[in-house]
Parts: structure tokens; sequence; C-alpha cells
């Protein structure tokens, strides 16, 4: 049996925590990192890149809803010192992950111009955006079976390998960015297909990398490549019972944010590349409250595994006020390094004064978005309540912010700043209802069936 709940508070968190905030701060740099080399290399190839990851966004909040629901059950087996389950529950989320993979490549594959035309009516950008998923469709595979792995890896609470991948990542990512978007060292300048390239390379040295240290290593699971092609009808069930609200919160979170996009781009074509900018910056600082959800959801799965009901809910209320911490941290943060990272980028002076007033207004959403995120996927889903937050923001995104949002910027025509504060409104309007929820105490669900 693991001792799950051995230690202090601080003594289980936040060696979780530091170690999964590093690695969401390295991981997003690799995007970090082709923003600004895009960003200095051409305002046009910026602005492709913004839309497509776009695309690939959604597909990535599906992979985070697969790998969540897969902590949050492995979690608690993991609590018991059960690994059998745990086999047979990643084979599923793996192939799960693997179909939503295909799915999307052949979707852009087949209808890569249509697909563009979502974004912008902008033709230059609709060809540079084409070239670049010409390539970038191919990480789709490795990117969803390396985050699929690394989630059974973390219901375990082993979490220092994920940071490891995303420094090999970053270094190699930012490597051949520099040598084939500028050719340098006698290379060609391919410029946005250069920047696929590295992209593309780094995802299959991850995944190359993660499968030796899983075979070598084992981490006491023992798995196989033969596991993954394992099923059970019980735990199937039991997955997809967890799994499906998790999909579907994340899928229209990330429908939500691609619509940010798609809004903004047909209000001014510059909004792409400044929303495209100051997303990048915010998701570095956001970091912060990532790294407490995903730490909070193992720690507090690993106690409803191990049954220790009453120290869960004291765990809860620790949590919180570390949640409060980070977001008002991370707000100051975000607003002070906005000018010095800005300066950085070769943009207009339009488009710079643009994303400024974005990361004004996402300065004081991180506060409220810190806290809800952290506590809404930390401490509910983690206890075992997945539908809570799938009904608040079915209530909240879609019938509240994307219509204000839709008014605003074309009935309304209000200007790129106020859209972009409608949009991301439910970041605090959404924390009176998870402090509810939360201080009930009725997010405990056991998921396991031994």
């Amino acid at each position: 049996m693991q001792k799950a709940r051995a230690g202090s508070f601080l003594g289980r968190f936040l060696p979780l925590y530091f170690a999964l905030v590093l690695q969401h701060i390295i991981t997003l740099a690799v995007n970090l990192a082709d923003n600004m080399m895009l960003g200095a290399y051409n305002e046009i190839s910026l602005s492709g890149v913004a839309a497509v990851n776009q695309i690939q966004f959604v597909l990535q909040q599906l992979t985070v809803a697969i790998g969540e629901a897969l902590v949050v059950i492995c979690s608690q087996y993991w609590g018991k010192g059960l690994t059998n389950p745990m086999k047979k529950i990643g084979a599923t989320a793996m192939q799960t992950a693997l179909l939503f993979a295909t799915v999307l490549f052949a979707g852009v594959s087949f209808f890569p111009h249509q697909t563009m035309e979502i974004f912008t009516n902008d033709e230059a950008i609709i060809e540079q955006g084409i070239a670049y998923l010409g390539i970038i469709r191919f990480t789709y595979f490795f990117f969803v079976m390396t985050q699929v792995l690394l989630a059974l890896l973390r219901s375990m609470a082993v979490v220092r390998i994920a940071l490891y991948l995303s420094v090999i990542t970053f270094f190699v990512n930012c490597s051949i960015n520099y040598v084939l978007i500028y050719g340098r060292f006698g290379f060609p300048r391919l410029g946005i297909v250069g920047a696929a390239i590295g992209t593309l390379s780094a995802r299959v040295l991850e995944w190359i990398v993660l499968i030796g240290y899983i075979f070598l290593k084992n981490n006491g699971l023992k798995i196989r490549i033969r596991d993954f092609c394992l099923t059970d009808p019980v735990l199937r069930r039991d997955y997809f019972r967890t799994a499906l609200p998790l999909i579907a919160a994340q899928g229209l979170w990330g429908l939500n944010t691609m619509l940010q996009t798609v809004i903004l781009g047909h209000i001014d074509k510059i909004a792409i590349a400044a929303n495209s900018v100051a997303s990048n910056i915010y998701l570095i600082v956001k970091s912060g409250a990532m790294g407490a959800s995903g730490a909070a959801s193992v720690m507090i799965g690993n106690g409803v595994g191990a049954g220790d009901y009453e120290a869960v809910k004291r765990d809860a209320v620790k949590l919180q006020i570390f949640f409060v911490c980070i977001g008002v941290v991370s707000g100051i943060i975000l607003y002070v390094i906005r000018q010095p990272l800005l300066s950085v980028y070769n943009l207009s002076e339009k488009t710079r004064e643009m994303a400024n007033a974005f990361l004004v207004v996402l300065s004081f959403v991180m506060v409220g978005m810190s806290y809800q995120m952290a506590a809404g996927g930390g401490i509910i889903r983690g206890g075992g309540d997945a539908t809570f937050v799938v009904k608040m923001d079915l209530v909240c995104i879609w019938m509240i912010v994307i219509p204000v949002s839709l008014f605003m910027a074309f009935v309304v025509q209000a200007p790129p700043v106020a859209v972009v504060a409608c949009l991301n409104a439910d970041q605090i309007f959404k924390c009176i209802p998870i402090f509810i929820k939360v201080n009930k105490g009725t997010w405990i669900k056991k998921l396991t069936n031994i």
C-alpha cells in the first residue's frame, strides 16, 4: 500500500508544485520562443502560426482532459497501491487521445485552406498558415502519446521527467528554429517552415526519450507497449464516466479560446498578432496557477484514494489560500514584465500598443483565474467531481461570455481590448460558485471499484 499522505502539507505539495510550474514554464517557453523568433522575422508569419496554433490548442485541451481524467482515477488507485487497473485505464486514455489526433490530422490535411479561413480572410496570413500546418500536423500524434504517458506518471507523483523533457524540447526547438528560420550556418532561410520543422523535431525527440525512460525505469508500474492494447469494460466505463465531462469542459474551453482568435481576426487583422503575443506572455505567467492545479489534483486524488476525507478537506482550505496568493503575485508580475517583453518583438507600433492593452486586462484577469482554475481543476476535479465544472462552463462561457462578446464585437463594434475583457470576464465571476462548491465539501467522490 502506498503512503499517499505521508509528510506535512507543504512537504507533499511544494515538490510537486515547483516541478510542475517549471515544466509548464519551459514547455510554454517553446511556444514563446517560436513567437518571438517569428515576430522578429515577419509579422504575417507570426499571425499565420498564431491561427494554426489555435487549432492545435483545441487538441491540447482535449488531451489535457484525457490526462486529467487518468490522473484523477489512477491517483486514487495509486493511493491504494494497485497498479494493474492503472495500466488498463492508461490504455483507454491512450486509445482515446490517438483517435482525436487522427481526426484532427485528417481534417487539416483534407481542408487546409478552409481551416485557415475560419480565422482570417487575409490571403497572406492564410498562405503562411497552410505552409506551417503542412508540417506541424505530424506533431499531433507524438504530442498526445507523450502527454498521456506523462499523466500516467504524474498520477504516481513522478513529475521530474516531464521537467527534463521540457528542457530538452526547449533547447532543441530553439536551436533548430534559429538555424532554419533565419538561414544560419549555411542552411536555407525557411522562415515559417523552419519553425515547423523545429517543433516537429523537438516533439519526436521528446517522445523517444520518454519511451526510453519508461521502459528502463518503469517506476513501479512495469508497463510495456502491449499494455496499451489492454481493455477492461468496467474500468473503461469508469474512465469515461470521469473523462467525458472533462473532455466536454476542456473542449469547450479550447473552442472558446479559438473563437477569441476568430472574433479578433475578423475585427482587425493586426489583432491576431497582438493577441498571439499577449497570450503567450500571459500563459507563461499562468504557469503558477497551472502547476498549483496539477499538484493539488494529485495530492487530493491520493488523499481520496487513501480514504482520509477529513484531512483532504483541511488540505483544500490551505490550498485555496495558496491559490489566491499565487494569483496576486502572478498578476503583479505580468503587469511589470509586459513592456520589457514586448520590446523584444519586431511589431508595428499599433500592434505593440494593442498587445500592451491586452496584457493590462489580463493582469487583472490573472488574479481570479489563478483561484478559480486551480480550485476547480485541482480540488473539485481532483476530488472526483468533474460534472460541476462542465455545467458551470456551459452557463458562464456559452450562455454569457460568448454571446456578450459577439454582441460587443459585431453589433456595438467595440475596440479589441474591450472584446478581450468580455472574453475573459468569466475568469473573475466564476470565483463565486467555485468558492461555494469547494467549501461545501460535496466534491469528494470515490472513483475506484476496489
